[in-house]
């Protein structure tokens, strides 16, 4: 039961992180990384550390250990996404994987009251996304 909280978590961390907001239209050329900012405002590695550290109250070595693990994550997505010999199923499961790779050694590098508050973050994304797709579910309300 243990390994599926932590596939859940790393899940729903994965699309936390790709969903939240950046200005992409104000970044100079290249700013965000790879085009990141180009796809479904997608935030930097140094955005995403940010908002981790903000959440988490990161630690500075933590934050240092974050940035390398997101960092690597973007190189392997990016060699993914040109990678045209795969199908497009097997293409998602493979970044389905990074993602989970990822979120597991972020929440490896969090101490404990930490990974309660990341695993809360998760839950409440995990749940934004059945209610329209987005991270703040409410937050399009009128």
């Amino acid at each position: 039961m243990t390994k599926n909280v932590v596939r859940f978590l790393l899940v729903a961390f994965a699309f936390a992180t790709l969903s939240l907001p950046v200005p992409a239209q104000n970044a100079p050329a290249g700013a965000t990384g790879e085009g990141q900012g180009k796809h479904h405002g997608m935030p930097s590695v140094e955005q995403r550390v940010q908002h981790l550290t903000k959440a988490l109250n990161l630690s500075e070595d933590q934050q240092a250990k974050v940035k390398s693990i997101l960092e690597d994550q973007q190189k392997q997505m990016g060699s993914l996404k040109q990678d045209t010999s795969m199908s497009q199923q097997d293409r998602h499961a493979k970044f389905q994987q990074i993602h989970e790779a990822s979120s597991q050694k972020i929440h490896d590098v969090l101490n404990d009251d930490q990974k309660a508050q990341f695993d809360q973050m998760l839950a409440r994304h995990k749940e934004g996304m059945k209610h329209g797709g987005q991270g703040d579910a409410g937050s399009n309300k009128q």
